[in-house]
């Protein structure tokens, strides 16, 4: 991270929130920007403000403009921006299980055909990779990850998906990602997880937070059967790696 880096945008997000905007493109450095200012207000809230949302390069605060107002809470924000990072706990690491190809990851060979490459080859790529939780978003649970590969660097499919699986490993631009729930998706499917990301009875109900670490590792398809039995019971089973 530059020694100086350029103070954020603040930028208005209708009449009772701010966008603290770091950077106009996906960037790691960006990134631990935006979750160190997110760390700073939770340590020490400033009155009226009601939420925080980290996204891969802007924090969205949330305020009551009845309690403070936009330029007041602009100055503050600033100025907690300038402050530097607030010591972060260790960061958790994991290690999920994916079934590659197949069934569970119907755009591997075309993947490797784009790329030149066997699926064996995106495979070995894509599990070797060590990312990092960027932000949450979209559905709930969907883990948006930095850290992919440049050889794996894709654009996003042309004609995107109305429909995609639950548990989905997929890769779209920059970027690979893990998707909780069935939805719509423009991205490339490598694989699934039988890992719950987002589990509503579960405890905790959100298993990832940005900025923990992430790595893959290949199941086969039996494996991935009881895996995803247990995690339909509530199991966890997603590794939780010591730091």
């Amino acid at each position: 991270m530059a020694a100086n880096p350029a103070p954020p945008r603040l930028l208005p997000s209708g009449d009772s929130a701010i966008t603290v905007e770091f950077a106009r493109e996906i960037d790691d450095a960006a990134n631990q920007r935006v979750l160190a200012l997110d760390r700073l207000l939770a340590e020490a809230p400033i009155e009226g403000v009601t939420e925080t949302v980290p996204t891969y390069r802007s924090l969205l605060v949330h305020y009551d403009p009845c309690r403070i107002d936009f330029d007041r809470l602009g100055e503050k924000l600033l100025t907690l921006a300038r402050l530097p990072a607030p010591p972060m706990t260790t960061a958790r690491r994991w290690r999920i299980p994916v079934a590659y190809g197949g069934e569970n990851g119907i755009d591997l060979e075309d993947v490797a055909k784009t790329l030149n490459t066997t699926p064996d080859d995106v495979v070995a790529r894509h599990a070797a990779g060590h990312y990092r939780v960027a932000m949450i978003g979209f559905t709930p649970g969907w883990s948006y990850l930095s850290g992919l590969e440049k050889f794996l660097h894709m654009p996003r499919r042309q004609n995107p998906r109305l429909l995609t699986p639950a548990g989905t490993i997929s890769i779209g631009g920059v970027q690979t990602g893990i998707q909780c729930l069935a939805a719509p998706s423009g991205w490339h499917l490598l694989g699934r997880t039988p890992v719950r990301t987002y589990q509503l009875h579960r405890e905790p109900i959100f298993l990832l937070e940005p900025g923990d670490h992430v790595g893959f590792f290949p199941i086969d398809a039996k494996s991935f059967a009881e895996l995803d039995r247990a995690a339909a019971a509530g199991e966890i089973v997603a590794e939780r790696v010591a730091a």
